[in-house]
């Protein structure tokens, strides 16, 4: 079984910052980390190849710096990895992300596809499905367990959604988008780290795809983010009171005025 882990780079949200004058995040003022969510998407690979046998595949697309997540998501279990890079990539909506990802992938001899249920600096949790659209598969997301994969057919249940569970099972090859009840993210040995280091991460460009430049990046991309609002924090006095219940009775009254006890 040959499974596909897309995984993206994403800034450390921790440690970012923001330039409220552009509106936009300053992404060269922090480190570069692999998606949090997409962690728990790579070892729940990792597990089912363990499980079931077969392989391990990464595929992220951004710039060429990405090919370190891929050698981090290598070092943690992966088998093999895909960069999917070209300037004219740049400035991708879902859609047109979605839209390569796909092109790379369909390329690809694969049974699963992986991802996080979505990423830290987007939040949109649009991409895996519309991946799943463009290669007319069948997904399902917020999983947070497979129960089984027999003669092709996956066997889930997803994460509690609007007070309920789900079981689901669909025919393969499917995409699954998981929650974080689905794994445990192990990290990386020593000896993995250091033989990560010289391991061949392939490489895709558009030359690559069965796509034209209007397919991709901005000029494939028909919504635009205009500006990302930070809100400012905005200080609070606080007050403690230790063993002073009339204190604290006093301070409460403005509070409770017009209540009944």
């Amino acid at each position: 079984m040959h499974i596909i882990v897309m995984i993206k780079e994403v800034p450390d949200m921790e440690r970012v910052r923001f330039d409220r004058e552009r509106g936009v995040v300053d992404r060269v003022s922090a480190s570069a980390e692999i998606n949090p969510f997409d962690l728990y998407a790579l070892q729940a690979a990792v597990d089912l190849r363990d499980r079931y046998g077969g392989r391990v595949t990464a595929i992220s697309m951004g710039p060429p710096r990405c090919v370190e997540s891929l050698r981090d998501a290598w070092a943690r279990g992966a088998d093999a990895c895909i960069c999917v890079t070209d300037r004219r990539f740049g400035g991708a909506d879902t859609l047109a992300t979605s839209r390569t990802l796909a092109a790379a992938i369909a390329q690809l001899d694969y049974d699963l596809i992986l991802c996080g249920e979505k990423s830290v600096d987007g939040d949109t949790a649009q991409v895996g499905a519309q991946v799943a659209e463009h290669l007319d598969i069948p997904h399902s997301y917020y999983v947070e367990h497979v129960m089984d994969i027999v003669d092709g057919i996956i066997s889930l249940t997803t994460a509690d959604i609007c007070g309920a569970k789900q079981s689901r099972k669909m025919k393969l090859p499917a995409l699954v988008s998981v929650s974080r009840q689905i794994s445990v993210p192990l990290l990386p040995t020593l000896q993995r780290k250091l033989e990560s280091i010289d391991i061949d991460v392939q490489k895709f460009d558009l030359d690559d795809l069965s796509l034209s430049e209007t397919d991709v990046g901005s000029k494939g991309s028909p919504t635009r983010v205009s500006k990302i609002v930070v809100p400012e924090t905005i200080g609070r006095d606080s007050k403690i009171f230790r063993d002073d219940l009339s204190g604290f009775i006093e301070a409460m009254k403005p509070f409770v005025k017009g209540r009944r006890s």
